[in-house]
């Protein structure tokens, strides 16, 4: 199979999509190689390396150009080009909900990037091509994610709060680029979740990488969310029983894949 990773040469998912594809060719590209805002130059991309699949992985949070709009051009240049697409989107589709969200839920966004990755979502499933919409959580587990090195600085003494009302089901990134790649190479359509398999909040996230890595856990500040004047989405903890029963890669949870 050949593998098209956007995202693959400097991304911290797209990276470890392309470390897990041993034994296929991949072709990693970044915002050198094609910026995403132009589908003249997303199409030529894909014509000139011809994927079997297209693992997109590449958004901008704080733009919606990118995380929209570019997943659209991705899939129209999939179509054009005969190759299956694997969109990478996220949890915050949801606005929140005392229970689990599975693959029929309808997305409700409360934040800008939420609603940047609905459009993204509407145009990969509308575009006609081979694709599989992958809604995933915080990606973290290897040490290096933003969100481990925050967790760091904050046991370490500085400033900030984690917030003990936010839950969400984190993944190990090893695991879900795993998932990924699986996912290029099968033939599930629509949406999957791909979660790891314990819903936490924040807080512990934080104690869980800090004592993992021998820090002092105690020193991490408790927060609530919903005490914001825009608290965003709180509770998108997502039910990812039909990826358990149709991948073989398995999502580990934060408490295993976090533990000492």
């Amino acid at each position: 199979m050949r593998l098209l990773v956007t995202g693959g040469r400097t991304g911290y998912l797209g990276r470890h999509v392309v470390a897990s594809a041993a034994g296929h060719e991949v072709v990693a590209v970044g915002s050198a190689d094609a910026d995403v805002r132009d589908p003249a130059a997303v199409d030529a991309l894909l014509g000139r390396h011809r994927p079997d699949a297209v693992v997109h992985t590449a958004y901008v949070q704080s733009d919606p150009e990118v995380t929209g709009a570019g997943a659209a051009h991705v899939a129209i240049a999939a179509v054009r080009h005969g190759a299956r697409l694997v969109l990478v989107s996220s949890d915050v589709v949801f606005g929140g909900s005392d229970q689990p969200y599975d693959e029929s839920a309808v997305p409700d966004p409360v934040s800008a990037y939420g609603a940047a990755k609905v459009a993204a979502e509407r145009a990969a499933l509308g575009s006609g091509a081979d694709v599989v919409v992958a809604r995933t959580s915080l990606i973290l587990g290897d040490g290096a994610s933003k969100h481990e090195r925050l967790f760091h600085e904050m046991a370490r003494g500085a400033g900030g709060v984690l917030f003990e009302d936010e839950r969400r089901c984190p993944v190990h990134v090893g695991d879900l680029a795993t998932a990924l790649v699986e996912l290029a190479g099968d033939d599930v359509r629509g949406v999957l979740h791909l979660g790891g398999a314990d819903a936490v909040s924040r807080l512990e996230l934080g104690r869980l990488v800090a004592r993992r890595d021998g820090l002092d856990a105690a020193r991490l500040r408790s927060g609530l969310r919903a005490d914001l004047p825009e608290p965003g989405p709180i509770d998108v903890r997502l039910d990812s029983s039909r990826a358990a029963a149709l991948l073989t890669t398995r999502l580990r949870g934060a408490r295993e894949f976090l533990a000492p």
